[in-house]
Formats: structure tokens, C-alpha cells, sequence
């Protein structure tokens, strides 16, 4: 019997969500991991600087995704075929999303976790917390697959924290791990809720987010970049936040925040102004595209870039 992730969309029900807002969350995600990884090929990084202050996109192989995107694929489905986040679902979707490819870019944790959930997905929380000497995983995997949820739920911001932390359990049980992925789920709800109202953005949108957000090292990052002004160079607030060198959430998702506020309204901005700050780029431009994606989509993003991109799943691409 074929997994339920490889199972074309006819067999999808219950989808109570915003499916639009949703999916073209994904489809930003996506890009932005696509537009990210690029980065990662460029040589020294001194060529990549140029070539982002330029604006000269890397065309010279695809934009295919990561584990940023394999990882947000499942959230998305789970969402359409029950509604809600179902943490044992989501464990069985997320090993059998692993083993049907594991060549993905997975992080060192990811890659002692997932094949256990692809064989005991029964027991997802006993090996959650066992990650990093029991403490669990406080990395940025959790926000940085969680975008689409806070599209699909944005009518509801307590739905969001809910789900966001369920979301994140299944591989995040460190609070910090947790509160990335809220962090940006939040945002992304307030960036969908903007499809059919005045978007709130920029410093408002930041400390709306820190509001609802758990009190620790994300919230506080997340209240610090509500203070940068949004005419501050990018490379100067990745500085200052941090830009996911060290794949946690706390020095990934503040960075990514802050520029997903700045750049409401354009994919292509918000993701040039991320690829200045470098670092985990593949992982701040998934953020982020998830995000302002979650309100504009990706129709206007450059042409090459639509052609690039590695495509969705069916039922994805037809949302």
C-alpha cells in the first residue's frame, strides 16, 4: 500500500483550512529554498556578495529544494486530510517523507530521528527527547517547515500557537525549537490574513509576533529586530541577530522575521534582502518566502526564478 504522502490529491479531505493562503505558502517556501541553496554553490563568498548586491541570480543548475520543503510538505498534508495536526500522523508522514528520499540536505539530528519514526512512529516522543543528551532538539527545523500552517489556520491565532507547537513536537521538544516554529507561524498568519485586509507589517508585524510568542531567546530576538529600522542593511541586522549559522531558531528566526516585516508585499525583495545576510540562506529564504508568500504568492517573483524552481507534487502545484 502506497504511503499517504505519495497519494494524489483526489483522496484529500476535510479541508477546512485556507487552502489558497496554504498553498501558495508552500510554493514561497519553496522557491525560497530553491533561491537559498543556490548560495551554498557559489565559491568563495566573496562572489556571493557581488552577485546578491547585483541582484544576479545563480542560474546555472535548478532550484531544488531541501529538507526545508520535504519537511513543510507533509505539515500540508496532514492539514488536508484531517484538518488538524495529528502528531502521530504527522510522525508517520515525516519518516516515510525521509525514507521515500532521504537525499535532501537533512540535519545530523534529522537524519538519527526520521528513520526511527519511519520504523516506530508509535513512539515519536520517547525519540524527540532523546535528541542532544535528552534536552531535544532546539535547532530551526521546526519554523523552518511551518509557514503553510499559519496560512491554513490564520483566521484563529491561538489555532496557530496550538498547532505550531504540535507541529514542532514531533522533532523539536526543546521550548526553543518550539517557539521558533510559533514564531513564524504567527507571522505567516498575519502575512495570509493580509490577502484580504491592510497587511500588518514592519514593526507591528514583529511585535504582534512577540506578543504571542513563548517568553525565551526567540521572543526577545524577535523584540529586538522590532527595534532595527527597517532602512538598516540586511547584512548589518543578520550581524546583530544572527543569520542560522549555528542552525539554531534563536539566531535563525529574528533575522528571518525581520526581513519576511520589511518586504511584505514582494517575494523577490524579501528574498534578495535574505540571501544578503548568508548564513543558513537555504533555510532563512524558506522562512521567508513561506511567509510574504502566505499573501502575495509567487506569480510576480522573476521569471527565471519560476522556471528554475523545482516543481511541487501535483496537488501542490494545482492549489
Amino acid at each position: 500500500m502506497r504511503c499517504a504522502v505519495l497519494v494524489e490529491a483526489d483522496t484529500i479531505a476535510g479541508m477546512t483550512g485556507d487552502r489558497k493562503a496554504a498553498g501558495d505558502s508552500l510554493r514561497g517556501l519553496a522557491l525560497g529554498d530553491g533561491f537559498g541553496v543556490r548560495w551554498f554553490h557559489q565559491g568563495d563568498g566573496q562572489r556571493a556578495i557581488d552577485m546578491i548586491r547585483e541582484r544576479r541570480t545563480p542560474t546555472e543548475a535548478p532550484f531544488s529544494y531541501t529538507d526545508d520543503t520535504a519537511m513543510a510538505i507533509p505539515i500540508l498534508r496532514v492539514l488536508f486530510t484531517t484538518g488538524q495536526i495529528s502528531e502521530q500522523h504527522l510522525a508517520e508522514m515525516f519518516g516515510a517523507t525521509y525514507e521515500a528520499d532521504p537525499y535532501r540536505g537533512y540535519g545530523y539530528g534529522m537524519t538519527q530521528l526520521l528513520p526511527k519514526l519511519s520504523s516506530d512512529s508509535g513512539n515519536w516522543a520517547t525519540h524527540a527527547r532523546s535528541l542532544f543528551g535528552g534536552e531535544g532538539s532546539l535547532g530551526n527545523g521546526a519554523a523552518m517547515r511551518v509557514a503553510p500552517l499559519g496560512a491554513w489556520f490564520h483566521r484563529d491565532l491561538d489555532r496557530v500557537v496550538d498547532q505550531a507547537t504540535r507541529s514542532a513536537h514531533i522533532t523539536h521538544l526543546h521550548p526553543e525549537g518550539i517557539a521558533g516554529a510559533i514564531g513564524v507561524a504567527l507571522a505567516a498568519a498575519l502575512s495570509a490574513a493580509g490577502r484580504s485586509a491592510p497587511p500588518i507589517a514592519g514593526a507591528d508585524m514583529l511585535r504582534r509576533v512577540a506578543e504571542l510568542t513563548p517568553s525565551g531567546l526567540i521572543r526577545e530576538g524577535i523584540l529586538q529586530a522590532s527595534e532595527l529600522g527597517l532602512d538598516t542593511p540586511p547584512w548589518r541586522v543578520a550581524d546583530l541577530l544572527g543569520n542560522g549559522q549555528r542552525i539554531r531558531a534563536s539566531d535563525t528566526v529574528p533575522f528571518a522575521l525581520w526581513c519576511a516585516a520589511r518586504h511584505p508585499d514582494s517575494v523577490e525583495d524579501a528574498l534578495w534582502a535574505t540571501a544578503e545576510g548568508l548564513g543558513d540562506v537555504d533555510t532563512t529564504c524558506a522562512i521567508v518566502g513561506g511567509i510574504v508568500g502566505a499573501r502575495v504568492g509567487i506569480r510576480a517573483a522573476p521569471s527565471a526564478w519560476l522556471e528554475l524552481r523545482e516543481p511541487l507534487p501535483t496537488w501542490a502545484e494545482d492549489l
